[in-house]
């Protein structure tokens, strides 16, 4: 009886200790996958190929505004290849790609821009692809601008229309770190995009920011007050973290810069943005760090 009693004790005590060990496996299991899948980076970026990066109109003579989103896109693409190389091959679910809004008349442009949509997996993963990603994004961005500024066809940018419409479905996806980058100097006019609702609007202008007197000292009172501001484009981004990089504030007002980078903020903010950084035009050697920052920092 007592023989029985201890072989019994002991088949407990197994069979508890095999339990927690599954349970301790599963569970690191676990851990695991939330890891692999916060290690999955899905890129965008959103060109605004507006009259700002025409030389014509606003010339630069250190370096021309289109050169310098060519310069950003390149610290992009070497942010996202350096990040595939650091994974395992079985570890390899990487996307990037680069959208307009709205889509260019040229169709060359659109074809150009085809050949950026790459997505890198452990089914096609190795050293070639990355190499020519990375070479792909060095030379096909500089196309694009090139024949944009050749046509001389600048419709605008229908930033508030994307984000509207197609930013779900183009720029989030389940499983990974969705990142977008978008490069424009600030300024959002379409000619087919413009709503108002009091003084919140889907555009901004100089001309805008001028008639409301927000280039003034009392500018932020007057916003306030007022109720000036972007009006809200979608309801839940809180999957999708933002770059803006390019913002080239009219120098006439002096407080430009700040009303623009407020419009922005709160718009952000009230689509429920995971994270985000705005940050003015400068010069891709300076840039490079900010921008390789934020796409390797994880939160």
């Amino acid at each position: 009886m007592k023989r029985n009693i201890e072989l019994i004790i002991i088949l407990l005590f197994t069979i508890l200790t095999l339990s927690c060990k599954n349970e301790e496996k599963e569970e690191n299991n676990n851990v695991a996958k939330t890891k692999d899948v916060s290690e999955n980076l899905n890129i965008s970026l959103l060109l605004d190929l507006s009259d700002r990066i025409s030389p014509t109109k606003y010339p630069n003579p250190t370096m021309e505004y289109y050169l310098r989103d060519v310069g950003y896109i390149n610290s992009v693409s070497e942010a996202f290849t350096e990040h595939v190389r650091s994974k395992k091959v079985i570890q390899a679910q990487d996307k990037i790609q680069l959208f307009f809004d709205p889509t260019p008349l040229n169709p060359q442009i659109n074809k150009i821009s085809k050949d950026l949509k790459i997505e890198i997996n452990k089914g096609n993963v190795s050293r070639e692809l990355i190499n020519n990603t990375k070479t792909i994004y060095a030379k096909n961005p500089l196309e694009i601008y090139k024949l944009a500024i050749k046509d001389g066809n600048y419709i605008g940018s229908d930033i508030w229309r994307f984000f509207k419409t197609k930013i779900n479905d183009y720029c989030i996806e389940k499983e990974y770190r969705n990142i977008l980058v978008i490069l424009t100097d600030g300024y959002i006019y379409y000619k087919d995009t413009q709503m108002k609702e009091g003084n919140l609007t889907s555009y901004l202008t100089p001309e805008l920011i001028k008639s409301g007197n927000l280039n003034t000292s009392s500018w932020n009172t007057k916003r306030i007050d007022q109720k000036f501001g972007f009006l809200k484009a979608n309801t839940n981004l809180s999957n999708l973290e933002i770059l803006v990089l390019g913002i080239n504030p009219d120098t006439k007002n002096p407080y430009e810069e700040d009303v623009i980078k407020t419009y922005w903020t709160n718009w952000f903010q009230v689509m429920k943005v995971k994270r985000f950084e705005i940050r003015n035009a400068d010069l891709p050697s300076n840039m490079d760090k900010i921008i390789k920052d934020f796409i390797s920092k994880k939160i």
